[in-house]
């Protein structure tokens, strides 16, 4: 999750009452260093509605975001969420499993400094190393297994949006025309920058806008989104073998995120636009 590369200077150590850490942008870098745990220091979490939208409390403080600005979110039930996060903590609080208190803090924060038209861009460009349009030849099996169970993804979003994504088994990737990708970034558009944000974390994920947009559509499952992504790993996992508890491990996190990423972009849409997105053919 937290990758290689950091940022060039470091951050200041967030402020007692702000969760930490960042996910990875598009971009290559993190938002955030990864804090460490702490040991609870509150009681009890509340929500309430201020000129900003909805806050959360920390017993009779109000939590802050890394760079200090007050913690506003909004929707209520996207506060609900979070406050469930910060309550579900028990002696000590795990910032690394607070996935929508994170991406709370980055829209807030913006710590990249990226507008809306950099963020989908960005969200955009990993068509062109999308995880189901890269493809194998050899062995036959993988080839077959990529082929049953990718095509129907990449066709309904082909369908869905109206556009030519296709697949290659060339290391340079499918040449994706440009009026495919125009029609995401408009697409893309319709989003907030707070559901924009979500979307890139499932990206992220995922390694794939395709998988993405089809799990953000519910045209497939936060389990069936991440199965696919891993795809060739779950393959060579049962031709070979895995370690003992580490992939299930791997697995429950992944879904985790995930889940959280898709969450995030829905209680940050309106709930007119989500219908209308679903409607749509």
């Amino acid at each position: 999750l937290w990758g290689a590369h950091s940022l060039p200077t470091p951050l200041p150590r967030p402020p007692p009452a702000a969760a930490g850490s960042g996910p990875v942008g598009l971009c290559g870098r993190r938002a955030y260093a990864p804090p460490a745990e702490r040991k609870r220091f509150y009681q009890n979490v509340s929500i309430s509605q201020g000129e900003g939208g909805f806050e959360i409390n920390l017993d009779h403080r109000k939590l802050k975001t890394p760079q200090a600005k007050l913690f506003t979110v909004p929707s209520e039930a996207l506060a609900i969420a979070v406050a469930t996060e910060w309550d579900s903590q028990k002696d000590t609080i795990k910032f690394y499993t607070m996935h929508l208190t994170t991406l709370c803090n980055t829209a807030l924060d913006n710590p990249t400094q990226r507008n809306k038209t950099q963020l989908i861009r960005a969200a955009v460009k990993f068509l062109e190393t999308d995880t189901v349009c890269y493809r194998v030849e050899e062995p036959p099996a993988l080839a077959e297994l990529q082929k049953n169970e990718w095509d129907p993804v990449v066709a309904w979003a082909e369908k869905r949006y109206n556009v030519t994504i296709g697949s290659s088994t060339s290391i340079l990737g499918p040449n994706i025309p440009a009026s495919t990708k125009d029609t995401f970034v408009s697409h893309l558009a319709s989003y907030n920058m707070w559901a924009l944000q979500g979307i890139e974390f499932v990206i992220t994920q995922l390694k794939s806008l395709i998988l993405s947009m089809s799990l953000i559509d519910r045209h497939i499952t936060v389990e069936k989104a991440v199965l696919l992504s891993r795809l060739e790993e779950e393959y060579q996992i049962r031709r070979w073998g895995n370690v003992e508890w580490a992939h299930d491990y791997d697995l429950c996190e992944l879904r985790a995120r995930t889940a959280a990423g898709t969450l995030f972009v829905h209680l940050c849409s309106e709930s007119s636009t989500v219908k209308h997105k679903l409607l749509q053919d």
